[in-house]
């Protein structure tokens, strides 16, 4: 990830007691920092969305855990930290991952040595995380130069919905990976981000994601991408997810089914990138995800930065209307025309994905 032509990652350690992270809900308009010292901290920031994104809350919690380690090292004070902060969000399943892994590792050893494995193992996890994108990117890539050779290497226009970059996760992003290397490898492409209502994080994050590394995009309003495929201006959609279930249902940011939906109809292909850490081998069909209900003020408000550099949230709905909030939809798996995974990329069934995790 680059800021300033400056490689960074998302998260980072602050000696060993405390870690970083970027506030989210700054961006695109100030670039902010964090510093958290506890279990509380890090709960707090994934229910506010000052951090996001399925992986990266997975690594926030992690180390949120092993910061509550140092206060308490006992079974019952894990058992409780790895409750509390899995209740912070409950559509992304790598929080519960990274959660349960922590807790698996830390359980069965003696409590005098609990704190710095509990500091190794969420290293660990960022550090897997990072890998896992790296090698996303390279798989998805594949994808972008078999479509641009087959457009004789002209321009790739390629639709996104949310933010699946490097801001979702601990460096690299899932999704956007293999924009990044495609750019780097010197593709032409051309990146139509969705705004990403009611949280805007297409036009706030992944805009900003993508100018700094200097990928050419263009922000354009939810509903326009059905428009750009009829039009012929969309090669390919390639999107996040926060959980896939065993049979290749997906749940992503609200409005991914809507896209997945006029990319079949316009025989566009649909992509869906995710580390293996996403994968809900538990349940069997995505009717069984869990759909976070978010608060109505994401609808009926919006902040935006004034002409005086002042960043301010205003209403802009008529007074007194309702307004409902689901976070996330369920694409179903015979829209997704292939799952881009650390492994390789596959059909979005159950023979498709135990054929690249057959031990899972």
């Amino acid at each position: 990830m680059k800021i300033g032509g400056k490689h960074t990652r998302s998260i980072w350690t602050v000696g060993e007691d405390a870690f970083g992270i970027f506030d989210q809900t700054r961006l695109p308009h100030e670039l902010v920092t964090l510093t958290l010292h506890s279990a509380e901290d890090a709960a707090r920031v994934i229910r506010s969305m000052q951090t996001r994104g399925a992986p990266l809350i997975g690594a926030v919690g992690a180390y949120g855990l092993a910061l509550s380690v140092r206060e308490d090292a006992s079974d019952d004070a894990i058992n409780q930290a790895v409750e509390m902060l899995a209740e912070t969000r409950p559509t992304a399943i790598n929080l519960k991952w990274a959660l349960w892994r922590m807790r698996g590792a830390l359980l069965n050893q003696p409590h005098g040595k609990r704190v710095a494995l509990a500091w190794a193992e969420a290293q660990k996890i960022a550090d897997e995380d990072v890998a896992m994108n790296e090698a996303i990117g390279f798989n998805g890539l594949k994808i972008i130069e078999t479509i641009a050779e087959q457009k004789s290497g002209e321009t790739v226009n390629i639709l996104t919905h949310c933010n699946a970059g490097w801001l979702a996760t601990v460096d690299y992003g899932t999704a956007l990976a293999p924009i990044y290397m495609a750019h780097d490898a010197g593709i032409a492409l051309h990146v139509w981000v969705d705004e990403t209502r009611p949280r805007n994080q297409g036009a706030a994050l992944t805009a900003f994601e993508l100018g700094n590394h200097g990928v050419n995009h263009t922000i354009i309003a939810d509903n326009a991408g059905g428009h750009y495929m009829q039009d012929g201006q969309v090669d390919m959609v390639i999107v996040g997810t926060d959980r896939v279930t065993a049979n290749g249902d997906v749940a992503n940011k609200i409005g991914t089914y809507l896209k997945a939906l006029a990319a079949k109809d316009n025989n566009v292909p649909f992509y869906v990138a995710l580390p293996s850490s996403t994968i809900d081998w538990t349940l069997q069909s995505g009717r069984d995800i869990p759909i976070e209900e978010r608060s109505p003020d994401e609808v009926l408000k919006m902040s935006g930065r004034l002409q005086d550099g002042s960043v301010v949230t205003v209403d802009i709905a008529a007074p007194g209307s309702r307004a409902a909030n689901p976070g996330f939809d369920v694409t179903p798996a015979r829209l997704v025309t292939g799952l881009i995974t650390e492994r390789g990329t596959c059909a979005a069934t159950p023979e498709g994905l135990r054929g690249l995790f057959p031990k899972d």
